[in-house]
């Protein structure tokens, strides 16, 4: 048998329920290979019987293909307009409990800057943040809330004060922040999505997708969205169809269900 590329898709889909298929396969398979020769296994038959028996090689496998690159406040131009102009615009249509969806959150620098923003329009006791990843490995690093200083390099000063303890080189995010945030393992491409969000933020994760993959998630998240909601994504991505699918663009990286 010839233990090629097509048999490891099928296997990890089995192991891990992640479809190999909606990723770019030229950019996916090379990070594959190298963390296998990292390894030192020969071939991909060996490589998965290692993932079925070695629950650290397989945990290794999981958080090297969920590609994690996060840090708070990406793109501060982007966050700058979320407070100025779209969270001030959600809390006068839908109230103070908006329903709030961190997809894709890995190390929970999203969620966890989702909550600083609202902070300045909000009591803290009103806010609450879903937030939701593939890989429980980053979950579990974004519950314990401890970041390098180039993480949160794009706070603004006074949030930085109030809402981080320096610990040895790390930050620490106040209990106070983190009590706000609930995570969750979730895959975009198989699990059922939350109903009625206000606001939906996933950034930088969809470039990896196929195109089909990407189309099926954006059509999923329009559905998820209360009319009026809002969809926030990444400075690389952009929804080509956003008329079709029935989105109203209201900048490059917000986009509104009518």
């Amino acid at each position: 048998m010839a233990y090629d590329y097509e048999y490891l898709k099928k296997e990890v889909l089995a192991l891990t329920a992640i479809d190999l298929n909606c990723y770019k396969e030229k950019q996916m398979k090379r990070r594959i290979d190298t963390l296998i020769s990292k390894n030192k296994i020969e071939g991909y038959d060996k490589y998965v019987q290692g993932l079925k028996t070695d629950k650290a090689l397989f945990e290794e496998f999981v958080n090297y293909i969920t590609i994690n690159v996060s840090e708070f406040y990406r793109n501060p131009e982007q966050w700058k307009l979320m407070d100025e102009q779209i969270i001030p615009e959600l809390i006068q249509k839908f109230g103070k409990n908006l329903k709030i969806w961190s997809a894709a959150c890995s190390t929970g620098d999203e969620p966890y800057s989702l909550v600083m923003a609202l902070s300045k329009h909000l009591p803290l006791s009103n806010i609450k943040i879903f937030a939701t990843d593939l890989d429980k490995q980053v979950i579990a690093k974004a519950k314990v809330g401890l970041y390098s200083e180039k993480s949160i390099i794009s706070v603004p000063d006074d949030l930085k004060k109030k809402y981080f303890t320096q610990v040895g080189p790390s930050y620490k995010i106040s209990d106070e922040i983190k009590a706000r945030v609930e995570f969750k393992e979730h895959n975009l491409l198989r699990d059922a999505y939350p109903t009625d969000c206000n606001l939906i933020v996933c950034r930088n994760v969809l470039i990896y997708f196929t195109e089909e993959a990407k189309d099926e998630v954006f059509r999923k998240y329009y559905k998820s969205l209360k009319s009026g909601g809002v969809l926030f994504i990444g400075s690389t991505e952009q929804i080509i169809n956003y008329k079709e699918i029935g989105y109203e663009r209201k900048n490059s990286f917000f986009y509104q269900k009518p």
